[in-house]
């Protein structure tokens, strides 16, 4: 067996339209095919020994158990794995459940699909659950308990924490997308020009002056105290020397902490002597060089939020503690509390796991006590100098008897410090009476703060405090979203995406739009290449200047990686026609309509789905969408169009040389073909359908007739607003044509064009790419033979993908040979060379068509050749030899 590739799917995807979050392990059985589990002596029992827990595996059987029956009565290795790769997900603490095992279309080649929590944990779980495979087939011993602790190690590295990770669970809730901006916590929130930013708790509105005041405690405690807050009395030192004279002045017990610092770090309280006030110097210099030293305030840790300079949430902090018995160790208290269900390694959990780490040792010295001292019953030991849950620590909700003047304190301390998230930590005996009154102070002013504590406190209310920083950043419940056009099919999907972006810009909006040329920022090129997928149309979601999107959605990154959206308000899918059949599991027309028919599923219930009326495949797409329907149809009278516009449908058509819209029985002419020049008045049937579904999106889009018939009239098909579709270059004697079309359908459609521009002879240059069906490659040659009258075959290794450019070449030629018109066919090796020799030998009136993937290049030899019109009676004398064959 032999894994050939896993990918992460991160959106709506083949599988599934609602989990986004899939990995596909493509898995080559080879000889395994032939061996289920049931035929291999021993195996179901060392699985079953090795994993237990997948006795809770219901799997189709629909109960517990059901599984290993399946695998008791035999079943393939790779549906095994799948179900190994959820359960050692499960025990490293993550939530999965969903799987899914089909062949690849291949002999022997399986996907095998289960969904993920962190990717990176997904990627290690398919290749463990294969190893794990493997040993079992092998009858070879294997740890599972390291790939647990690995993925578990994996989760708490990659995962957010817990104050990020509710801000996203509420924005989630709320339907606002996120997308995460980097792997530690900077999430971006919305899209576009309606986009938020977070950093954990820090948000794009937060002042950078009052994080800075606030990471200074030196400088908050002097803001706090010259506006009239109380802080306990101290002094900023550098030495030993400055460290002596301030005890003597401040007298003890003292905090010693860093002057520049945050969450407790290098903090040590209730110090009672020189020695440890010098060890605790030591230890806050490690973080920074300019030490506090304060009295310390006698009574209990609160935390007091304030989100959008209002108080949300107190808590009681309580550090990392155990309680002696009598009988047991101070190690074996701490494992007895570590036995606590509510407590996990780092955040899995609402409470965390006490360590022993240099604090501890250091508070256990200062005590006179080892891990192995027996503490007397009921004798509490603080192992902590800080409250941090992060540490051990413990939390109770005390919001609900926060004294209103405590209240007024703590949101005009935000308002000082200059803080839209903060958390103000007092010492005082309680809340419940003004601090003012009880000696308790301000000990510091936190940007950034956790949220653990509040989310889910040890004891009382857990408080939602993700809520308050949504309100704040979308004040009027807004989505965040920005408006997003997606189109997909199999021809056509370029200009169509163009043709709308224009009308769009046109209609005042600001675009951001992807192609297989690149991806455009208000129609600045930023990248150059094939962005049909859903990275580019992150890419366009992620900037700041974007308040309308359209994307042009191929088949290939849908099934690489799903789509790059989670809704889009319109879905176009203009035709589904063969093409790329053989490739990613998908080798039928049915399968394809399926994968295309994700961008007309993935449509808010309030958006459209833009069908094609004349295309079966496409417009049986209809019955599975979640949302209205719209239809174009190049048939003023389709039944399906009449059907729809009965029932009140939206629908738009071409009738008599008019694009028209049609609503319920309101008709209105939106503008002549003949002014469209996308149509080249008309002549170009397969433009005239590409118009009627940007047309529709717009409409349904609420864009004015006016602004659409103007985007129409001042969209030209040249190179440089439409490079590679339908460029037309004019030369004295002849004219050529220059089209990405590279399957039998756009072949086709560009041919039947030609025959309207009434050319004396037409030639065709083209080559084929070799990850195509050997009946698709034959198709290109025959339907390119059915409008031509000569055919130049060049061989492109560039695009053999693994494949004998010679085989590509002799299934084009053998397709255009078998057609009964019976075109000139030549082959010449090189593109360049080809183009060249057709345009050499053009006769006067001819139309020369250059099918190609590189149409900067031969855009480019256009211009070359335009610029010596004066000498375009060249000869072949005039061009080096070359050598061609005439088949």
């Amino acid at each position: 067996m032999k894994i050939l590739d896993i990918r992460a799917l991160r959106g709506p995807n083949y599988w599934s339209n609602w989990r986004h979050k899939l990995m596909v392990m493509r898995v080559d059985l080879e000889e395994m095919e032939e061996y289920p589990s049931n035929t291999v002596e021993g195996f179901p029992e060392r699985l079953k020994n090795l994993i237990p827990t997948l006795h809770e595996h219901r799997c189709s059987r629909g109960y517990e158990g059901g599984f290993l029956e399946r695998l008791q009565e035999g079943t393939w290795m790779g549906h095994i794995m799948e179900h190994v790769a959820l359960e050692i997900q499960t025990l490293a603490g993550m939530q999965t459940g969903f799987g899914r095992t089909v062949r690849d279309g291949e002999e022997t080649v399986y996907n095998v699909i289960f969904d993920y929590e962190e990717e990176r944990a997904g990627f290690y779980a398919a290749k463990a659950a294969f190893r794990i495979v493997q040993a079992m087939l092998n009858a070879e011993s294997y740890s599972v308990e390291k790939d647990i602790d690995t993925l578990r190690e994996i989760r708490e590295e990659v995962r957010f924490g817990p104050s990020t990770g509710s801000i996203v669970a509420e924005a989630v809730k709320r339907n606002i997308p996120i997308l995460r901006l980097n792997d530690y916590s900077l999430v971006q929130l919305g899209w576009g020009i309606h986009q938020q930013r977070i950093q954990a708790t820090v948000s794009g509105k937060t002042s950078s002056i009052g994080l800075e005041i606030a990471h200074d405690k030196e400088e908050t405690k002097n803001m706090l105290h010259n506006n009239g807050c109380p802080v306990p009395h101290g002094l900023v030192v550098s030495s030993p020397d400055e460290l002596e004279s301030a005890l003597v002045r401040i007298g003890y017990p003292v905090v010693i902490k860093p002057a520049d610092g945050n969450h407790g770090k290098g903090a040590t309280i209730n110090i009672q002597t020189p020695e440890d006030a010098r060890t605790a110097f030591e230890v806050a210099q490690q973080h920074s060089y300019r030490v506090i030293v304060e009295t310390c305030i006698q009574g209990a840790d609160f935390r007091m939020l304030v989100i959008n300079y209002q108080l949300v949430a107190a808590a009681r902090r309580t550090p990392a503690h155990v309680m002696g018995d009598g009988t047991s160790t101070i190690q074996e208290c701490i494992d007895r509390v570590n036995q606590d269900p509510r407590r996990g390694y780092g955040h899995e959990n609402v409470l965390t796991e006490i360590s022993v780490d240099a604090m501890t040792n250091r508070i256990l010295d200062q005590a006179g006590l080892s891990l192995d001292s027996v503490l007397p019953r009921d004798q509490v030991l603080y192992l902590k100098s800080t409250a941090n849950l992060s540490t051990g620590g413990i939390a109770e909700d005390v919001t609900e008897t926060v004294h209103s003047f405590n209240q007024f304190m703590a949101e005009r301390v935000a308002r000082l410090i200059d803080l839209d998230i903060c958390g103000i930590d007092i010492i005082a005996p309680s809340l419940s009476e003004p601090i003012t009154e009880n000696k308790g102070a301000i000990i510091e002013v936190n940007g950034g703060p956790g949220f653990r504590m509040h989310l889910g406190p040890t004891l009382g209310k857990p408080r939602n405090v993700a809520a308050p920083v949504l309100d704040m950043l979308f004040p009027t419940s807004h989505s965040g979203r920005i408006p997003i056009v997606s189109v997909t099919g199999t021809n056509g999907k370029t200009t169509t995406t163009r043709l709308i972006a224009h009308i769009m810009k046109t209609a005042g909006e600001k675009v951001g739009y992807t192609t297989t040329d690149g991806i455009y920022i208000q129609n600045q090129l930023l990248y150059k290449g094939d962005c049909s997928g859903p990275e580019s149309a992150r890419f366009v979601l992620r900037d700041p200047t974007v308040n309308y999107a359209v994307f042009e959605t191929a088949r290939g990154g849908m099934l690489r990686a799903g789509l790059g959206y989670d809704l889009c308000d319109v879905g176009v899918v203009t035709n589904v026609a063969s093409d790329h059949l053989g490739l990613r599991g998908i080798h039928t027309l049915e399968q394809l309509t399926r994968v295309k028919s994700l961008v007309a599923e993935n449509v808010h219930a309030d958006g459209y789905a833009v069908l094609n009326a004349d295309d079966d495949h496409v417009f049986s797409m209809q019955k599975d969408v979640p949302c209205k329907t719209a239809l174009f149809s190049m048939d003023e009278n389709n039944p399906r169009l009449k059907e729809h516009c009965a029932g009140e449908g939206i629908a738009v058509y071409y009738e008599s040389g008019v694009i028209v819209l049609q609503k319920g029985d309101w008709k209105i002419p939106v503008e002549k073909v003949t002014s469209i020049p996308l149509t080249y008045y008309g002549k170009a049937a397969f433009q005239i359908q590409n118009v009627l579904a940007a047309t529709l999106a717009a409409y349904v889009q609420n864009v004015k007739i006016e602004d659409i018939r103007l985007g129409l009239q001042t969209f030209v098909p040249s190179a440089a607003q439409l490079p590679g579709r339908m460029n037309v270059f004019e030369f004295e004697k002849f004219k050529t044509l220059i089209d990405y079309a590279h399957n039998p359908t756009s072949i086709d459609a560009v041919g039947k064009f030609v025959n309207q521009l009434g050319a004396s002879y037409k030639v065709a240059t083209l080559a084929g790419t070799g990850d195509r069906r050997d009946q698709d490659l034959y198709n290109i040659g025959w339907a390119a033979a059915e409008h031509f009258d000569e055919i130049i075959v060049w061989e492109d290794e560039d695009y053999a993908r693994g494949r004998d450019s010679q085989d590509v070449v002799k299934l084009l030629l053998d397709g255009a040979g078998s057609n009964a018109k019976k075109p000139k066919v030549v082959f010449i090796q090189d593109e360049d060379e080809a183009v060249e020799q057709a345009m050499c030998n053009a006769k006067t009136g001819s139309v020369i068509c250059i099918f190609t993937a590189r149409v900067e290049e031969m855009t480019a030899k256009m211009d070359q050749f335009m610029e010596k019109e004066i000498d375009l009676e060249i000869s072949l004398e005039d061009i080096p030899n070359r050598e061609y064959t005439e088949t």
